[in-house]
């Protein structure tokens, strides 16, 4: 795991831990997605890897919906344990469309930011 990765990670553990911009309690109706256990407030996320899956749900078990690759910016709204929902901020590498939602691990960006 990279320096970067590691950071990030423990950047989310501490504000979880501290409260910070993150509230135990999801609000679903902001994100749509009613399987959030902790909301972020106004995070972005940038990822690391090529052909990263980007899925339909908190796990390996959901379906890709296509791949992220090095670089690709997301909008971040909420987790659920190291699992991220997020938005693609514009067109992915991959050609997901700007908007499209989706779950992503979080040792897949490398940069994470409030």
């Amino acid at each position: 795991m990279t320096v970067l990765r590691r950071t990030a990670a423990l950047a989310v553990s501490t504000a979880l831990l501290a409260g910070g911009a993150m509230a135990l309690a999801p609000n679903a109706s902001a994100v749509g997605s009613r399987t959030c256990t902790y909301n972020m407030t106004d995070f972005t996320g940038t990822v690391d890897g090529d052909g990263v899956n980007y899925r339909t749900g908190p796990s390996i078990r959901y379906t890709a919906k296509g791949r992220l690759h090095n670089g690709d910016r997301l909008h971040i709204y909420c987790g659920k344990g190291n699992w991220y929902y997020s938005s693609l901020a514009k067109r992915s590498k991959g050609g997901l469309a700007k908007g499209t939602t989706g779950w992503i691990r979080s040792d897949m960006l490398y940069q994470l930011a409030g």
